[in-house]
C-alpha cells in the first residue's frame, strides 16, 4: 500500500508541478517572439549540459548508500562529501566559463552573463535534488511533493511579475530561475540540518572518492542524455535559427507532460525495487515483471495516441507564430513513451552499480542521435529532428533492457516463476 500511496502523492505533486509551467506556456508564447523564447530554450539547454558536471552525479551515490546499512553519522558525512564534490566541481566550471564564456554565448545566442548564471542555477539545483532525494529514499513523499510544487509556484509568480510587470522579456524566466533556486537552496540546507542529515565540517576523503567512483562513470551517461534530449535545440539553433529552436522547444515542453506520470511511478518504485532485490523476494519480482510488460503496452498506445491529441494541445496553448509545433509534437511524445519504458528497466543497473555499462549505451545512442539529426534536418527540418529523437530513445530503451537481462537479477520470462 505504501507504493500505491507514495505513487499517488508523487503523481499528484508531479501533475501540479507540471501544471504550473504548462499554465505559463500561453503567457510566454503570447508575450515573447519565437526568437526570445528560443533564447530561454538555449539557457535551459545549457542547464541540461551542466547537470552532468555540477556535483558529478553524486546524488545517486548518496541515495544508493542509504541501502548499504551505514550508521546515521556515516550517512551524514557521506551527504557532506557529496556537497564537497559539488563545491570543487562548480569552482572548476566557473574557471572554465571565465575562459570560454564568449564562444558559448555566441554558440547559444545568449548573453555572456547567462553562462555564469547557468552554473549557479545548476549547482543550486544539485542541492535541491539532494534534499529531495533524501526524502525519497525515506519514503517521505508528502514533504517531497510540497517542496517540489511550492518551488514551481514561486517560479511561476516570479516569471509572471518579471515578464508582465517589469517587462524583462526573455530575461524574466532566467532571473526567476535564479531567485527561486537561491530561495530553495536555503530551504534545502535548513531542512537537511534540522533533520541532521548533513555535516560539512568533516571532510571524509574516502567518502569523496567513493561518491566520485559512483558518479563519474555516470558523466558520459548524463552527457548521453543531453545528446538525446537537449542538443537538438543547439543543432536547430545553428542550422535553422533561434526562432525555430523556440518553436521546437514549445513542443518539447508539451511532450514532457507524459513524463509526469512516468517520473511519479519511477520515484515511488526505486525504494521498493531496491528493497525487493536486496531481500531476493522472488514472488514480488515476478509480479513486478508482469506489471512491467503491461506498462510497456500502455505506453506504446499512449505514444501512438499523441499523434492525434498532441496537435490539438498545441493549437489550444500556443500563439499563432508557434503553430508549426503541431508537426513535431507526436514524434516527441512517442520518444517520451520510450523514455518511460527505459525508466522501468534502468534502475536495475543502478542497483547493481553498473553505471559504466549504462553510460556506454546512452553515449552511443546520443552520438547516433546527433548524426541522425544532422542528416534528417536537411530534408525534414525540425520534424526530422523529432523523428531522430524518437528513434534513438527507442534504441536506448531496447539496449538498456538487454543489458539488464544479462545481469540475471530477475527473469524476464513471464511464463517461468523462477528467478534466474
Amino acid at each position: 500500500m505504501s507504493l500505491l500511496r507514495n505513487s499517488s502523492i508523487y503523481l499528484s505533486s508531479n501533475i501540479l508541478n507540471a501544471l504550473v509551467p504548462f499554465l505559463l506556456l500561453p503567457i510566454l508564447t503570447h508575450n515573447l517572439s519565437p526568437d526570445a523564447y528560443g533564447q530561454i530554450a538555449m539557457f535551459q539547454t545549457l542547464l541540461g549540459g551542466l547537470a552532468a558536471l555540477t556535483g558529478l552525479n553524486t546524488i545517486g551515490a548518496a541515495s544508493r548508500r542509504f541501502y548499504d546499512k551505514l550508521t546515521h553519522n556515516e550517512l551524514v558525512d557521506y551527504n557532506g562529501a557529496c556537497i564537497h564534490v559539488l563545491i570543487f566541481s562548480s569552482l572548476f566550471l566557473i574557471a572554465i566559463a571565465t575562459i570560454l564564456h564568449q564562444p558559448l554565448s555566441e554558440l547559444l545566442h545568449i548573453p555572456t552573463s547567462w553562462v555564469f548564471l547557468a552554473i549557479l542555477v545548476s549547482s543550486g539545483m544539485f542541492i535541491i535534488q539532494l534534499r529531495l532525494g533524501q526524502w525519497q529514499i525515506r519514503e517521505q513523499a508528502l514533504k517531497y511533493g510540497l517542496l517540489q510544487v511550492s518551488q514551481s509556484v514561486l517560479l511561476f509568480i516570479l516569471t509572471f511579475l518579471l515578464l508582465l510587470w517589469a517587462k524583462q522579456g526573455a530575461e524574466s524566466r532566467v532571473n526567476a530561475l535564479v531567485i527561486a533556486t537561491f530561495a530553495y537552496v536555503c530551504v534545502s540546507f535548513l531542512t537537511l540540518y534540522k533533520e541532521k542529515l548533513l555535516r560539512l565540517s568533516h571532510i571524509r576523503v574516502d567518502y569523496i572518492k567513493d561518491a566520485i567512483k559512483f558518479g563519474v562513470p555516470l558523466v558520459p551517461h548524463i552527457l548521453g542524455i543531453f545528446f538525446l534530449s537537449a542538443i537538438d535545440r543547439i543543432i536547430i539553433n545553428d542550422q535553422l535559427g533561434v526562432g525555430e529552436a523556440g518553436i521546437y522547444m514549445l513542443a518539447a515542453q508539451l511532450s514532457l507532460g507524459m513524463v509526469v506520470v512516468f517520473d511519479a511511478i519511477n520515484k515511488a518504485m526505486i525504494p521498493w525495487l531496491f528493497r525487493i532485490l536486496a531481500a531476493n523476494d522472488v514472488e514480488k519480482i515476478n509480479r513486478l515483471v508482469r506489471f512491467t510488460y503491461i506498462y510497456f503496452v500502455v505506453l506504446t498506445l499512449l505514444g501512438a495516441l499523441a499523434f492525434i491529441i498532441g496537435p490539438l494541445v498545441v493549437e489550444l496553448v500556443a500563439g499563432v507564430e508557434y503553430q508549426r509545433a503541431t508537426t513535431v509534437i507526436g514524434w516527441l511524445c512517442l520518444g517520451q513513451a520510450f523514455n518511460g519504458m527505459y525508466l522501468m528497466v534502468t534502475n536495475y543497473l543502478f542497483y547493481a552499480k553498473k553505471t559504466g555499462m549504462l553510460s556506454i549505451v546512452t553515449v552511443s545512442c546520443g552520438v547516433f542521435n546527433i548524426i541522425l539529426m544532422l542528416c534528417l534536418i536537411k530534408t525534414n527540418g525540425i520534424v526530422g529532428v523529432a523523428m531522430a529523437f524518437s528513434l534513438c530513445m527507442g534504441i536506448r530503451f531496447i539496449a538498456t533492457w538487454w543489458l539488464v537481462s544479462r545481469l540475471k537479477l530477475v527473469t524476464w520470462n513471464i511464463i517461468s516463476k523462477k528467478k534466474v
